[in-house]
Formats: structure tokens, sequence, C-alpha cells
């Protein structure tokens, strides 16, 4: 008895994206945890997911990651653009500790904020629930005097994220680095692009193509997901849409930096299937972090979250 053979009638049928072959996702989830880095047909020859025993671990080596981006294009004397999320945000505070101990400052870094909570109309949320207000206070003003210009700094208002895909254009054909950094929801999101829309595409190929979105419309689990992590379970203050970068600009960067560290306590979890399905699933328009290893970089993620993701006796 499982939920495949009980759905049918039941309040959870209709519920999951359509596009989503559940059989599918129970193969995915059912690999042994040694085979997670097991490379697939569809990877980027240089996409490698790299495992982490704790969150401090992983906090540093992400953290380590983001910093090493920025010196190397500052020696090499370049410009850098980050797409960056708000979650995962431990890694922060270690790109700002290597930054000063090295000494190097972030002049020439550029940076994007993937999504915002908005509403309908895509006014979004201001105060220190914001994602503008996350980034503030755990990367640009830690980092002192060596911080990103404030000029260089974007957010995703309905005014500005509109102008994303022409200011970053422009600074790739000025020979900028793009670098996405990015965790992976419930729904198996990039940035708030959910699955649900792969389903108003008659193509990957038209689906790839999206730019952004102006107050998107949020899963119902992407909202659960939320007030679990960042808002301590008060679901009531969860926004129930965003704006948000799309595939258009995210997939389109030279290397990406992705963490999934969604354990929880006594052995539960969140992101077990998130991660098995952004592994093995395979390109699709209807699992947005399914493209995340056709992109060269590096995937850092907690042990456990491989699993093994079975039932276990209460």
């Amino acid at each position: 008895m499982d939920f495949m053979s009980t759905v049918k009638g039941s309040l959870l049928e209709g519920f999951y994206p359509k596009g989503w072959d559940m059989a599918k996702i129970d193969r995915c989830c059912a690999n042994r945890p040694a085979d997670a880095t097991k490379r697939q047909p569809f990877w980027n020859k240089d996409f490698k997911p790299l495992p982490c025993a704790d969150v401090a671990e992983f906090d540093v080596k992400m953290g380590h990651e983001i910093a090493n981006e920025i010196r190397k294009a500052k020696e090499a004397g370049r410009k850098i653009v980050f797409i960056l999320p708000v979650g995962p945000m431990g890694m922060y505070k270690w790109a700002v500790y290597f930054l000063k101990e090295w000494n190097v400052d972030c002049k020439h870094v550029w940076c994007f904020n993937m999504d915002e909570w908005a509403d309908a109309k895509g006014n979004t949320l201001v105060g220190d629930a914001s994602f503008q207000y996350a980034m503030e206070q755990a990367l640009y003003n830690p980092l002192g005097k060596l911080t990103v210009p404030k000029d260089h700094r974007n957010f995703a208002t309905k005014d500005n994220l509109p102008t994303y895909p022409k200011k970053i254009a422009s600074l790739r054909a000025e020979g900028a680095r793009l670098v996405l950094v990015y965790g992976i929801g419930r729904m198996c999101h990039i940035a708030f692009w959910e699955p649900m829309i792969g389903g108003e595409f008659s193509s990957d190929a038209a689906w790839l193509k999206q730019p952004y979105r102006i107050g998107v419309k949020l899963h119902p689990l992407t909202i659960e997901q939320n007030a679990i992590t960042s808002f301590k379970s008060r679901t009531t203050l969860v926004p129930c849409r965003a704006n948000t970068m799309g595939p258009g600009i995210m997939f389109q960067a030279d290397w990406a930096i992705g963490g999934a560290d969604g354990a929880l306590s006594r052995g539960m979890q969140w992101q077990g299937m998130s991660f098995w399905m952004t592994l093995r699933y395979g390109p699709s328009r209807w699992v947005t972090s399914s493209w995340i290893p056709t992109l060269p970089g590096r995937l850092f993620f907690l042990s456990e979250l491989a699993g093994p993701l079975v039932a276990e006796a209460n």
C-alpha cells in the first residue's frame, strides 16, 4: 500500500503537478545512498555533487566556494555576476569570513537576488521578513568596507526584475562570469520557478527561454516548506506569491553553486525526495531542479539526505 495505490479519489488527487511521474519519482528515491554521486548520462561533465557530514561543514564549503569565485575574478581582473538566494543562508557568514581574511573587496561584483515575496501585482514585502533585508544583514553589511557597491545590488521588485536580462547580458558582454547560487525547494523549484509553470508550454525549449515572472502563484507545499524553515511554522505569515527569475536567466550560468541542507531533527527531513529528483529524474520542464545537473558546478548536500528514504515504524 502506497501513494500510487491509494491516491485515486483522495484529497491528494490532482494536488501534485500533472507532469510529475510519481512512479518514476519513487524509483529516484529508491537509489542507494552511496550512489548519489554516481554520474548519469545527462549530467554536465563538470557537475559534481559533494556530500557534507553536517551543517557546519556544509556552510563552510559553500561559503568558501562563493568567496573563492570572487577572489579568482578579482585576481583575473574581470567582473563577476552572482544570482543569489535567501536559503541556504549559513554560507554567507563564511563567505564574509574568507573575503575579510583575504582582504578581497567586491567592487567587481554584481549581485541579483533571484526572488522576493510579492502579491498578485508584484508589490514586494518590505521589512525584516523580506529577502532584501536578509541579504543586507547576512552579506552586504557584514562585509563592511569590502562590500558590494549599492548600485551593484539588485532585488526582485516589480520594477527592477524586468531589467535583469538586459543588465546581466550587458555585463556578460563585457566578459563577466555568471555564477548561479541556489537551493532546491520541496517542489523542486529553483528560485520560485514552480513546476506548475511547465504546463503552460508545449516544449522544454520554450520553457527554458522564460526570464522571470511577476507575482507568480506558489504551490501549497512551497508555502508549508517556508512556514517550517523561515516562519517557525506560522503559515499565516507566508505570502502566497512571489517575483522570481526564470530558467532563461538562471540556466545560462557559467558555474553553479548549490546547496541541499533540508534535514530537521531526530532523523526527519524534508528535502531527500527533491534531492534525488534533481539528480535522477532527467531534464523536464515539470521539475525545475532536474536541469541543475546539466550545468557545470558543485552541489553540496548533507549526506543524510541521500537516505535510505524508507518508512520507519513509529
